[in-house]
């Protein structure tokens, strides 16, 4: 059985940074702390974290929102890509940036829940507070 799960953090940037950094190769790379291609569009295929992790983007609302079909290397290979949808809402301080992982494999959503911060929202409040 596929699993989900939800996390926010609050990046010290504008929605618009975060958005566009997420979809831009150098940008996310930057971001990130190691290397990502993205192919910024409807359909465009992405690689992160050195190609642990790929996918496509398949849906995006301007400074608001990126929905993308996405796997790594660790999914079982008859595992279809799970889906991760992110939410970029404005607040005092930053962006609330708020993630949905949907479809993961059973039993990887503990790993997915550190990586995400450990990964992506660590390095993004570092790279943005240093901005």
């Amino acid at each position: 059985m596929a699993e989900k799960l939800r996390l926010s953090a609050t990046i010290p940037a504008k929605p618009d940074e975060i958005y566009e950094s997420w979809l831009d190769s150098r940008k996310h790379s930057e971001m990130t702390g190691s290397e990502a291609k993205v192919l910024p569009r409807i359909n465009g295929k992405f690689t992160a974290w050195d190609g642990y992790i790929q996918g496509t983007t398949i849906e995006m609302e301007l400074n608001r929102r990126i929905v993308q079909r996405w796997r790594t290397t660790d999914f079982p290979s008859n595992s279809p890509d799970s889906v991760v949808e992110v939410v970029l809402e404005e607040v005092e301080n930053g962006t609330k940036v708020v993630l949905i992982h949907t479809d993961i494999p059973e039993g990887q959503r503990e790993d997915y829940k550190t990586g995400w911060k450990e990964f992506y929202f660590d390095p993004m409040k570092e790279y943005f507070k240093s901005k």
